[in-house]
């Protein structure tokens, strides 16, 4: 089934890697937590904190069940049967544990076939050479020797007319991005979504160099959101990423996105309780 057609159902169900099953059973959505380091500044990278809030949150749409990945990769791949979407909020660069054997790779890819979701978040986005194929084909774009990364103030409040963005209202943020990616030829399927760089710091005007977060509707079928930024668990009390992030996921998983956007209420304390404990890190010696 052309996976298009699911923006039709309101709430959609699937059996075994994406197959279809009876209208009106819950959407499935995987969340996979990358490893949070013990020793860190409190939020930073908080990966198993954004999967545990991005749980929270989308509960707040009806017919919607996630379902928590703590630790990189499930002791059980039966976990991924029936799944809508799957969400991957993780370290880069070849860090991702889905990549780290053929048969990892083989069950996405599975996934993929089968027009499954697929959501990468943060570093997540970073697949590293020998992986280029998998990025172009899972996500629509890779992140390449011309690419960049790094923090910089940014303002945004200038959006496409898309189902993602419906409902999402401007933030201000110091962010961690990664931005310069090579798309698809002619850009086949991407939506630029927000856009962030040093120069145009948010502005549409940095053009498709600063597309920090975009939307894929894959040729083969299934849907894939992308979004680079959220470096650290404090920028969930933005409202308006908050609405891009959650609206993204639940777009890939078929489900239409209300004009107003889906439900994602939360304020710092709820936040704040989704903090994994840490350590501080050790202070660096003096040079």
């Amino acid at each position: 089934m052309n996976r298009r057609a699911l923006f039709l159902i309101p709430i959609a169900a699937f059996t075994a890697f994406g197959t279809l099953s009876r209208a009106g059973e819950s959407a499935k959505i995987i969340l996979v937590a990358g490893k949070v380091k013990e020793a860190d500044r409190s939020g930073h990278h908080d990966y198993l904190g954004g999967c545990r809030l991005m749980e929270t949150l989308l509960k707040q749409t009806e017919g919607v069940t996630p379902v928590l990945v703590r630790e990189d990769w499930p002791s059980n791949e039966t976990v991924f049967n029936g799944a809508a979407s799957v969400v991957f909020y993780t370290d880069g660069g070849g860090k991702q544990a889905y990549l780290n054997s053929p048969e990892r790779i083989a069950t996405v890819q599975k996934l993929v076939d089968a027009g499954v979701g697929i959501v990468s978040i943060h570093q997540a986005v970073e697949f590293p050479p020998a992986f280029a194929k998998q990025s172009m084909e899972w996500q629509g774009g890779v992140y390449n020797a011309l690419s960049s990364r790094g923090h910089w103030d940014s303002v945004h409040d200038t959006f496409p007319d898309h189902p993602i963005t419906h409902g999402v209202t401007s933030w201000k943020i110091n962010d961690g991005w990664l931005n310069h990616f090579q798309f698809t030829p002619g850009m086949k399927g991407i939506t630029p979504l927000v856009w962030s760089g040093k120069v145009e710091l948010g502005s549409p005007k940095g053009g498709d160099k600063d597309i920090v977060s975009w939307s894929f509707e894959r040729p083969n079928g299934g849907r894939s959101f992308s979004f680079s930024g959220l470096d650290a668990h404090s920028a969930w009390e933005n409202a308006g990423m908050r609405k891009l992030v959650i609206n993204g996921i639940l777009w890939t998983a078929g489900i239409a996105i209300p004009k107003d956007g889906a439900t994602c209420d939360a304020d710092k304390a709820l936040i704040d309780s989704f903090l994994t404990p840490r350590t501080e890190p050790p202070k660096k010696a003096p040079k």
